[in-house]
């Protein structure tokens, strides 16, 4: 516990170079825009040369680049993302309302995808080279070529207009209804969730095979052990290293999958947040939204390396 408590300090201590990079990198090309903040906050104003003069110094923006960013720091640091052009709002209120949403998403979809793939990849290992396995290697690999949005919309157009089983787009919150919210939710989960669950799938597939080779598997199986028991307690387990690791990735491609999905469904979540800002031209909440993406990226990767020395006990031990 102790070697875990002092490698999760030591991961601590890198996120803040790491995070300071990020809003380095979003803050600079933010400033490529060609979106004029100022002429952006008085937009349908007609405001003359002396009001935008004033809301520029009044605002920092004629300060040199790194004082600005300075600043920039320095507000984030204290929950400040800025002022939204186009509602006059603070950015953090949108981005609050609106990340509720996208975390449901993305975790639901991350939960399908988790499930799909140790069943899939599970029964394709234990069936290798049999009808299962090349079943689901057929239907993996087809998950895989198919696009988050492709599948959003052949199941709008069958399951939601055709078959009438889901509602085409729309949100119900689970604190009303939580047989409305499922209804809402599933086929954006399943959009967002099924070519990660190929991915994986076939990730886990290999690791399952290559553990189930390994000599100590044949050793518990002809001591009498059950290959159930083996198979559960010792070759899952041992497999699960090189998944977690993809998963880690994979959570990038479900929160940037999101934004899409979001659209197709009109869910009013982080992803209809920024294409609305983008559209109306409102810089502060495309980057507010851009930098809380990126902060969710970088801890949740965090999560799955703590779950990997969880998982891992020797390299736990190396590490410490």
């Amino acid at each position: 516990m102790v070697a875990v408590v002092r490698i999760l300090v030591r991961r601590l201590v890198l996120l803040v170079p790491l995070m300071l990079g990020i809003v380095l990198f979003v803050f600079v090309v933010m400033r490529f825009s060609d979106v004029d903040p100022a002429s952006a906050f008085f937009q349908g104003a007609n405001p003359t040369p002396e009001q935008l003069h004033d809301f520029r110094a009044e605002h920092g923006l004629l300060d040199p680049l790194p004082v600005r960013y300075v600043h920039f720091v320095g507000d984030l640091l204290h929950g400040d993302l800025g002022t939204s052009a186009l509602t006059r709002g603070e950015v953090l209120d949108q981005v609050l309302t609106a990340l509720p949403l996208t975390v449901q998403l993305t975790f639901l979809g991350l939960g399908i995808a988790v499930v799909l793939a140790l069943l899939g990849g599970v029964t394709a290992a234990i069936y290798r080279d049999r009808l299962p396995d090349q079943v689901i290697r057929v239907v993996s690999l087809i998950g895989v070529a198919a696009p988050g949005f492709w599948l959003a919309l052949l199941m709008i157009q069958y399951l939601a207009v055709g078959f009438g089983w889901f509602p085409a787009g729309g949100y119900i919150n689970p604190a009303d209804s939580v047989t409305g919210w499922l209804r809402t939710m599933a086929l954006p989960a399943l959009a967002l969730s099924l070519p990660v669950a190929a991915q994986l799938t076939r990730i886990v597939r290999t690791s399952m095979v290559e553990e189930l080779d390994k000599d100590y598997v044949r050793t518990a199986i002809g001591s009498g052990l059950p290959p159930r028991v083996v198979v559960g307690r010792n070759v899952l387990r041992n497999a699960l290293m090189n998944p977690l690791t993809v998963l880690g990735l994979r959570v990038g491609y479900l929160l940037g999958g999101a934004v899409v999905i979001e659209t197709i469904f009109s869910l009013p979540g982080m992803g209809k947040l920024m294409i609305d800002a983008v559209k109306n031209g409102d810089p502060a909440v495309v980057q507010g939204v851009v930098i809380t993406t990126a902060v969710g990226f970088v801890v949740v990767n965090l999560v799955i390396d703590i779950l990997y020395l969880l998982v891992n006990p020797r390299l736990r031990d190396s590490t410490a």
